[in-house]
């Protein structure tokens, strides 16, 4: 018995340091092997919670062979923090941070961002609120502007929209805020800046996620359009390198303007879209930065399903 003790203690010990550091394939074969189970009982248990996922693409996603991109894979890893009785969004999260240290995101696109809308957190949040995804309202303009500060951290975003309503009895709008990787929504602070107030909000703390109601007053008649504007002040989070922003159907205009501080300028930046969290990215451009304003900028005349960003390298 004490050997089987000791052989648990150092199979504890192995899960946690691969929770804590990675790599992703690494943390999952040491879930595996201190929950005890086969990879056939893994599968059941996923088909359980109505994930289809071979034995095979397990055996290669614990070995480092592939990595899980496709939106169903995705919905995987997350039935597997619950099977395996991991933190929620750990395997998410490193498996963000694999790609980010592999240089992989230019070629597969899986951003953090898109992989924490793939596990089912957004949703969670708006179904706390009691809001759908179709919260009643078209999007006929929205302008971004994304401050990154000294320590090269996203300090704030403040966003001008100009919507339609096609139902009536539209009074409120969600806005959801994606921190970047270890950023923390509870010292995150948002402010209406025009035409709204704040309403409840819900944080998800381990994937950095804020959803603000925002509250307009008056109750829009199917056919009317609303203007308002907030701000998100965010500076949580450690080195920001993108901004990515996705929608779920077509749009109007989209401008996104990112603007850097004195002290932390990039080398070089380029715009982006992708058709999905799992597509490779494509429209790649390089966006010259303006030497006085410190900023550069996109403009989408029709946005598009998918998404569509802005990314910048540091010396």
């Amino acid at each position: 018995m004490p050997h089987a003790t000791q052989h648990a203690d150092v199979v504890t010990a192995e899960l946690d340091s691969a929770l804590r550091g990675g790599p992703f394939h690494v943390a999952l074969r040491a879930a595996i092997a201190a929950r005890g189970l086969p990879l056939q009982r893994v599968q059941h248990h996923l088909s359980r919670h109505g994930v289809k996922v071979g034995v095979t693409s397990l055996s290669y996603w614990q070995q480092g062979a592939r990595r899980p991109q496709r939106p169903e894979s995705l919905r995987a890893v997350r039935a597997l923090e619950e099977i395996l009785q991991l933190p929620e969004e750990s395997l998410i999260r490193l498996l963000a941070e694999t790609d980010d240290r592999v240089g992989d995101r230019d070629s597969a696109g899986r951003t953090y961002r898109s992989l924490v809308e793939a596990s089912g957190v957004l949703d969670k949040l708006l179904a706390e609120l009691g809001a759908p995804r179709d919260g009643g309202l078209h999007t006929l303009g929205h302008h971004e502007r994304v401050r990154i500060g000294a320590r090269r951290e996203l300090a704030e975003r403040e966003s001008h929209h100009i919507v339609r309503a096609h139902r009536d009895g539209v009074d409120r709008y969600i806005a959801v805020h994606h921190g970047d990787p270890g950023a923390d929504p509870e010292r995150m602070h948002v402010r209406a800046l025009e035409n709204c107030r704040i309403g409840r909000i819900r944080r998800h703390h381990d994937t950095g996620v804020l959803a603000a109601e925002l509250l307009f007053d008056i109750r829009l008649r199917a056919g009317d359009t609303f203007l308002f504007r907030y701000t998100v002040e965010d500076g949580t989070a450690d080195v920001c390198r993108e901004y990515v922003r996705g929608a779920d159907s077509p749009g109007g205009q989209y401008a996104l303007q990112v603007c850097f501080d004195t002290a932390a300028l990039p080398v070089r930046c380029h715009r982006f879209t992708q058709h999905s969290a799992a597509a490779p990215r494509g429209g790649r451009q390089e966006l010259p930065l303006s030497a006085r304003h410190r900023s550069v900028h996109l403009v989408e005349p029709r946005l598009r399903a998918g998404y569509v960003g802005i990314t910048w390298d540091w010396e």
